[in-house]
């Protein structure tokens, strides 16, 4: 396929969700993704859109490779696509169900989109796209999205073993090339903005681990608090952290015993206080 075009993900090439959450700005939901995908999602490296929807929003998880390879089977090269878009996005609207090929249909339900079997549907119209007015929810797809996620927290490390090397490699080789090492050596200082000493490396080195520890475990708090089992009346208002501390707020709570139990069930220690049936939370990392 030579022509530019459009592509639009089948149901079956992606994860979707639609939530609430009490969080005003998408990226501060892109944030949470994996946390809300992490029970559903089979092994694999993921990437995460989301849009907001009326109150709610519409979050996706989708395996990058797996689109490619598709697309690579049926001849379309990633150079001719103007943009790639979900079905959710452009379809949501529909009404009735639509036929995409002779064995698969689309239908809309409780305004997810989703890929049924033909003969589920007694009528169905087939999906026309002669008049397709994409939205502006569109996806890049990350060809090299097998990279650690993890690897700018490695960085540093990685940068310290490497003077090492250096340092210890002025002690081998010949004069002619010291100049040379403590020019690289210069760089590698320059490049990432290092100190000095190298007692003082490894003290930047332990505060970042200290750091990447407590974010790991308030994103793994935050992520339980979104799934949790509440009441049909108590919902989270508030979700903030301060410092050390994680304050979850939740209104229309008449008693505090089942929430707290589940906390300590997953071995979370967690200062309460109930008033007017507001739950507050305050959790110290």
């Amino acid at each position: 396929m030579e022509e530019k075009t459009n592509v639009i993900l089948s149901p079956s090439l992606y994860w979707v969700k639609k939530i609430s959450l009490p969080v005003k700005y998408i990226r501060e939901v892109k944030k949470l993704l994996p946390s809300i995908f992490e029970d559903i999602l089979p092994e694999g490296h993921y990437s995460y859109y989301a849009y907001k929807e009326n109150d709610e929003y519409i979050v996706f998880a989708y395996e990058d490779k797996m689109i490619l390879k598709l697309m690579a089977q049926k001849g379309i090269s990633p150079s001719n696509v103007v943009n790639i878009y979900f079905a959710q996005s452009e379809f949501s609207s529909m009404e009735g169900a639509c036929r995409v090929n002779e064995k698969q249909a689309l239908v809309v339900k409780n305004g997810i989109v989703i890929l049924v079997p033909d003969v589920w549907i007694k009528e169905a119209g087939t999906l026309k796209l002669d008049d397709f007015k994409p939205s502006g929810h569109a996806i890049v797809l990350q060809q090299f999205n097998h990279i650690l996620k993890k690897s700018s927290f490695y960085k540093i490390g990685f940068v310290l073993l490497f003077i090492t090397g250096i340092i210890f490699g002025e002690w081998l080789i010949t004069m002619d090339k010291a100049a040379t090492l403590a020019d690289q050596r210069s760089a590698v200082f320059a490049k990432y903005n290092l100190k000095p000493t190298m007692m003082q490396n490894q003290a930047i080195h332990a505060e970042l681990s200290k750091i990447y520890e407590k974010q790991t475990k308030l994103r793994k708090y935050i992520g339980y608090f979104l799934k949790m089992h509440l009441a049909k009346n108590e919902k989270i208002s508030y979700i903030g952290f301060d410092s050390k501390v994680l304050t979850v707020i939740i209104k229309g709570v008449t008693q505090s015993k089942k929430i707290t139990e589940a906390l300590k069930r997953k071995g979370i220690q967690a200062k309460t206080q109930l008033k007017n049936s507001v739950l507050t939370l305050e959790i110290t990392l």
